[in-house]
């Protein structure tokens, strides 16, 4: 309780600072982080080395794993950003592209599980889409602290996200589904053998959650990919892409498959053209590889 007020005094007072210095302040924090925590330096290194076949140089290594915490930090930011600002103020940074894909599918009636990944300002894209396009139902992890599990739902849920703890969580989404109401997932975390299906991603294997397929196929829903792209100026671009339809073939299991290594394939091919936005730190290769993460 006392680390929670002590850190609700700190948010006080910077809010008191206009946004940019806000920002430069949690920009130095992630440069001075990176420069300290030499575990998880260590790992974004094994993840880039083995990902991308020892083709990066050590500069373009470090480059990178700098960009992953300073996202990191704005992701932080952005929390706090949310549980303060109205919609007008936060959208008025975020450009839409491609927004023409969901409006074809809500034509339809049908429903839209929109996949996504920690990527870019991800919190910021959570806000926008339920606010500005569908209010979408959502799975998040239980923080232990009961405080800051509180701060964190409200930041995510005041702009018209519905949220359910991972436990559970699939019987709430699939009645969105169900009802042609809009679901979110998250795809580029390691899951357990138990939930989910090998697919390939960077040329190597990897267990990922076939959640969306599954239930795009079930209710004849569409995937549709997107991600929230930084741009130069501190500004952001909410890309929505082409869609994925999942089969209705004889072989169930098949289409599932198909489907889910289609959002991988889509995934690798936006990291890799910007790698420094994504959440490297993550061991993502532990269950299929778990020797990488020895050197």
């Amino acid at each position: 309780m006392l680390g929670y007020y002590l850190f609700k005094g700190v948010e006080w007072l910077l809010f008191l600072l206009p946004y940019s210095w806000r920002r430069t302040l949690f920009l130095g924090i992630a440069d001075a982080a990176h420069s300290l925590d030499a575990k998880h330096r260590r790992v974004i290194r094994q993840n880039l080395t083995f990902a991308f076949d020892q083709e990066l140089s050590p500069e373009r290594i470090a480059e990178i794993s700098k960009g992953c915490y300073r996202n990191l930090a704005l992701n932080m930011l952005q929390v706090m950003e949310n549980t303060r600002a109205d919609i007008a103020t936060i959208g008025a940074s975020v450009t839409l592209k491609n927004t023409a894909v969901f409006d074809t599918v809500a034509d339809q009636g049908r429903a839209v599980i929109f996949v996504t990944a920690h990527y870019g300002n991800w919190e910021l894209e959570g806000a926008v889409v339920s606010s500005s396009v569908s209010a979408a139902s959502s799975v998040y992890k239980a923080l232990k602290n009961r405080y800051f599990d509180r701060y964190l739902l409200h930041s995510r849920q005041r702009f018209g996200m519905q949220l359910f703890e991972k436990r559970g969580a699939i019987r709430h989404l699939n009645n969105a589904v169900k009802h042609a109401r809009s679901i979110s997932l998250m795809i580029d975390q390691n899951v357990k053998a138990k939930d989910g299906i090998v697919v390939t991603f960077f040329g190597k294997e990897v267990r990922q959650t076939p959640a969306p397929a599954f239930l795009a196929r079930k209710y004849n829903a569409v995937i549709i990919p997107l991600l929230m792209h930084p741009n130069d100026q501190e500004g952001y671009t909410l890309t929505f892409y082409e869609p994925i339809e999942v089969a209705h073939s004889d072989d169930a299991e098949a289409d599932i498959l198909h489907a889910t290594q289609a959002q991988a394939l889509w995934l690798e091919t936006e990291i890799r053209r910007a790698p420094e936005h994504w959440f490297w730190c993550h061991r993502r290769w532990k269950a299929q590889y778990p020797k990488i993460y020895n050197t």
